[in-house]
């Protein structure tokens, strides 16, 4: 009982970390407002562009909860290697990549806070689409899968292996599949379209929580 006191206290907010917040919403906010001024774009549905901020905010959030253990110099280096093979994992399954493209080159999608500016590259081998808001989400991901390797490492083969069955490791992924989140490099021409985006933002919230708390250690 007293362990889950302890891991529900850590989502509780100090008065620094509301100061922060606010801040940063209201920053957020400028930023929106600054774009719409600016640009000959007219702002449609609100909730459509809060979603790369909350991709954001809470990728921040969830990196300043979680340090990484000490560990010896070759677990780091472990942990690095799978944080960099599961950001890649979800930026294949969330669309950041293809292994097929058109060959139109290199442009910047300038389009809301989050969203972009967008660089997109489309190769005769690759097109990528490196949504903001999707980098910075994925890697925060993939920096508390490291955390959560270097934690395991403590308990020896048992726990290593505990990290691939974990339902905080793989949720990401398999949700990410199967909610098809967010599409591929098409999404840039199709924005505006009504699509799912509340879900994928579901998973990877809960995804975050999830890495955190990490209820199954």
């Amino acid at each position: 009982m007293a362990s889950a006191n302890v891991s529900v206290s850590r989502f509780r907010p100090d008065r620094s970390t509301l100061l922060y917040a606010a801040l940063l919403l209201n920053g957020e906010l400028a930023l929106v407002l600054l774009y719409f001024a600016l640009s000959s774009s007219v702002p449609t549905d609100p909730v459509f562009l809060a979603y790369p901020f909350v991709w954001v905010n809470a990728a921040i959030w969830g990196v300043s909860k979680v340090d990484l253990p000490d560990a010896p110099r070759d677990h780091r280096l472990a942990a690095l290697g799978v944080g960099v093979a599961y950001f890649l994992l979800l930026a294949g399954v969330g669309g950041l990549f293809m292994f097929h493209g058109a060959g139109l080159g290199t442009r910047i999608a300038w389009l809301s806070p989050g969203w972009g500016p967008t660089l997109v590259y489309s190769g005769t081998a690759v097109t990528m689409s490196l949504y903001p808001f999707k980098v910075i989400g994925y890697a925060a991901l993939a920096y508390l899968v490291s955390a959560t390797v270097l934690d395991a490492a403590r308990t020896g083969v048992a726990g290593l292996l505990g990290v691939f069955s974990c339902v905080s490791c793989t949720w990401p992924v398999a949700a990410t599949v199967f909610t098809g989140a967010f599409g591929s490099a098409s999404a840039v021409a199709t924005l505006a379209q009504n699509e799912p985006y509340g879900l994928s933002t579901a998973v990877f919230v809960s995804s975050v929580l999830l890495l955190v708390w990490r209820p199954t250690r």
